[in-house]
């Protein structure tokens, strides 16, 4: 059932925000542009389980959770107990704290590949320090890489956003195709000797084919390179060791972020005790990378992920969801236009045009649907450990009913003149 949703008070940031915030926005994900504008709040205000609610009070049932992070749930007891616990005692020091000893021991015993490690504060600083320690170890400069990795230079600047990066740094990062061995082949046969590193994310929507990750492992050290994994989001989702447990293909080096403390900002860089030896002279250093009340959230998030068998939750409930909207599309007759694809414990709604191709238009209304109907969406699912029953089944009521319009909008022919605002805008990361 649809309300009216006021958002007056988020207009009133927003109007101040772009006089001062290049881009109006900290972050790109969570800016305006990814929402139909007028239809979605700007600002949030407070969350609590898998609800929150926006700085005019409005209440959703939030499937970005941080952008992946909230594993647990908002404001999560347990996590937010161990974070006041350490607020006591302080938050950053001018020595080491036993936590950052106590921490990298967990997730030694986790990750299949960790025998050494060091801390960021986000996934951009531990795969820029993989990238330095691939280099530094192999004697090599050119990167292959597969997938998404952050802002830095050495990867950014692969893209089409590489504005402000050298051209000399630009051509070090070769990039190739998920589930082409062939397109990894061509890049080592091209750039012999010259690949210190081949870092990708393990897995996104699409499943690896044909033994893909083993291929690219065996591949990558008969070229005597690094394999690395950016287990950013993948991380304490897919598996307590990652897609690398998941799957069986365990690299040299690993990245960690995101679900590894339920929110606070912590990352991790993880691998062999052999490769992670160059950081006694490679340098990675600085001031919040010991920073605890992070490093105590991601402790006590990690004890719950496995006293509570959070994980097997987290499929559950995605599964529920996937194979719940999967249906209420066949039953709109959409199965060719609308899908549910990913695994459980991430999915992304697909939307395609009669050719095809990527609708941003159908994604935009329906977008627009469930947000009228309390369903904060951006296109992927996000599970958590508080998504219970109840918030999948009335999810997938207001999914049903957004489907309704979206089909009313095909059969007439317009989808454009049933949106309300203008319409979410193409994304940088793809899918």
């Amino acid at each position: 059932m649809t309300r009216l949703r006021i958002h007056e008070r988020s207009e009133f940031y927003w109007s101040r925000a772009r006089k001062i915030i290049p881009a109006g926005t900290q972050t790109l994900s969570k800016g305006p542009t990814q929402y139909v504008n007028g239809v979605a709040p700007k600002y949030l205000r407070a969350g609590k389980g898998c609800r929150v609610w926006d700085v005019d009070g409005n209440e959703y049932i939030d499937y970005g959770m941080g952008l992946h992070p909230i594993i647990l749930g908002y404001c999560y007891p347990a996590v937010d107990e161990a974070i006041r616990k350490q607020l006591e005692e302080g938050i950053t020091f001018t020595l080491m704290h036993p936590l950052e000893v106590e921490v990298a021991e967990q997730l030694i015993e986790l990750i299949p590949c960790a025998e050494a490690v060091r801390f960021g504060k986000n996934g951009s600083d531990v795969t820029a320090a993989a990238v330095r320690a691939a280099r530094a170890y192999t004697g090599r400069d050119k990167v292959a890489c597969c997938g998404y990795h952050g802002w830095q230079d050495w990867y950014i600047g692969s893209t089409e956003h590489h504005r402000g990066v050298p051209k000399v740094v630009r051509g070090l990062t070769l990039v190739f195709e998920y589930n082409s061995i062939e397109s990894l082949e061509r890049l080592f046969r091209e750039h012999a000797g010259e690949i210190a590193a081949v870092i990708m994310e393990p897995v996104g929507v699409e499943a690896p084919r044909d033994g893909f990750l083993e291929q690219v492992r065996d591949l990558t050290h008969r070229n005597g390179a690094l394999l690395i994994f950016d287990e950013i989001i993948t991380g304490f989702r897919f598996s307590l060791g990652g897609a690398q447990e998941f799957f069986g293909v365990v690299p040299d080096m690993a990245t960690f972020g995101k679900c590894m403390a339920n929110g606070m900002p912590v990352s991790a860089l993880v691998g062999r005790r052999e490769v992670m030896e160059v950081f006694n002279e490679v340098f990675f250093s600085c001031t919040f990378g010991g920073e605890c009340l992070s490093l105590a959230a991601a402790k006590a998030t990690m004890q719950e992920l496995q006293n509570r068998n959070v994980l097997s939750f987290v499929w559950r409930q995605g599964e529920k969801l996937q194979q719940g909207f999967n249906k209420l599309v066949q039953e709109a007759g959409l199965g060719d236009r609308v899908q549910c694809v990913g695994y459980p414990c991430r999915t992304v709604i697909r939307f395609t045009d009669e050719h095809g191709n990527e609708s941003l238009l159908m994604k935009s209304l329906f977008q627009q649907e469930v947000l009228k109907r309390g369903i904060l969406w951006a296109g992927y699912h996000a599970i958590s450990f508080s998504h219970g029953d109840e918030e999948i089944e009335r999810t997938l009521e207001a999914f049903g009913e957004a489907l309704g319009v979206l089909v009313e909008a095909l059969e007439a022919g317009d989808v454009a003149r049933y949106l309300e605002g203008p319409p979410v805008q193409p994304v940088f990361r793809r899918v």
